[in-house]
């Protein structure tokens, strides 16, 4: 058994097959899956699990370069906005690089999901709470 990191086998299979510039994503309870893309789905019921407890999870474990958000985000759930841009805040303080950080329209986000390697889906029901996570490398 696994000391610590991601115990949940198929989640943690398609992060250790992850490279530079690929994509995950954590998804809300809401957000559409598109066909063929790999769905990890954490959901139980609605609120469990919450995002940013995985999004936790998930930084400790990937290399990120760069983050994408919905522009919706910070004026529809702006407590939940800013409770990501601290995690970020603090990953930058601890990288010699900073995380490149980018908006696109809740539209132009979901257009890019079928180019995502994983879709992680959660319980969360906040409006527009997903994040797209933009691999780097730790070299």
């Amino acid at each position: 058994m696994k000391r610590h990191g991601i115990l949940n086998g198929p989640l943690s299979g398609h992060l250790a097959r992850l490279g530079h510039t690929h994509t995950v994503v954590i998804a809300d309870a809401g957000l559409p899956i598109p066909e063929g893309v790999p769905c990890v789905d954490l959901a139980v019921v609605p609120g469990l699990p919450a995002m940013l407890p995985v999004l936790d999870a998930l930084l400790a474990e990937l290399c990120i370069e760069a983050t994408t958000l919905a522009e919706e985000l910070p004026v529809k759930s702006p407590s939940f906005h800013d409770a990501i841009v601290e995690r970020l805040d603090t990953l930058d303080r601890l990288s010699p690089t900073p995380i490149a950080r980018q908006q696109l329209s809740h539209e132009a986000f979901k257009a890019a999901l079928p180019e995502a390697s994983v879709i992680v889906r959660t319980g969360e029901c906040t409006p527009y709470a997903n994040v797209i996570l933009h691999c780097g490398v730790p070299f």
